[in-house]
């Protein structure tokens, strides 16, 4: 019996993958190959952030950002489609938001967190990385180990890209997947 005040069980056919981790671990990579392998929406936290930007919106960073990629996700899952999100989601209050996102449409959430485990290696992706995203400034380095990026406290699959590809990613984030 479901009780009327909550959703019922989420759907195996709608699934929320939010792929969260600091910039230059190989998110962005890997929520692409997903997407395109899954042939499903892919929704990324910079293409927003940089859109609302460029519509001259003062502050597109943060805030404004999440809140629309939650709104585009949400569309997406009430349409039965499951949905990649790929975005840094550092702090509790953005990781129950996707929750929330997940919950109240009826979608089965997988929380991934990618790290890269070599630091060196991870530096170097992080000064050699190309922008793809017309306009968009990459954190230096040092901005990368300065950001406010709070340790999980919930449930996540973590993949560590120091010791997989993102084709191994897809295939366990995939076999994770309901």
């Amino acid at each position: 019996m479901v009780d009327a005040g909550h959703n019922p069980q989420p759907s195996a056919r709608a699934t929320l993958v939010v792929i969260g981790g600091l910039p230059a671990t190989g998110k962005s990579t890997i929520a692409r190959a997903l997407a395109q392998h899954h042939r499903i929406p892919f929704v990324r936290i910079d293409t927003i952030e940089q859109a609302l930007t460029h519509s001259g919106i003062a502050d597109a960073s943060g805030t404004a950002g999440y809140i629309t990629a939650y709104a585009l996700a949400a569309e997406q899952l009430r349409l039965g489609l499951s949905v990649v999100v790929e975005c840094v989601n550092p702090i509790e209050v953005t990781r129950s938001a996707w929750s929330a996102t997940a919950q109240h449409n009826s979608a089965y959430l997988l929380n991934v967190e990618v790290v890269c485990s070599d630091p060196d290696e991870h530096r170097r992706r992080a000064e050699q990385r190309v922008v793809d995203i017309p306009d968009l400034v990459l954190p230096t380095w040092q901005e990368i180990l300065d950001r406010d990026y709070e340790p999980w406290t919930t449930e996540r699959l973590v993949l560590d890209t120091a010791i997989m590809d993102s084709d191994s990613a897809v295939r366990r984030i995939t076999a994770t997947m309901p």
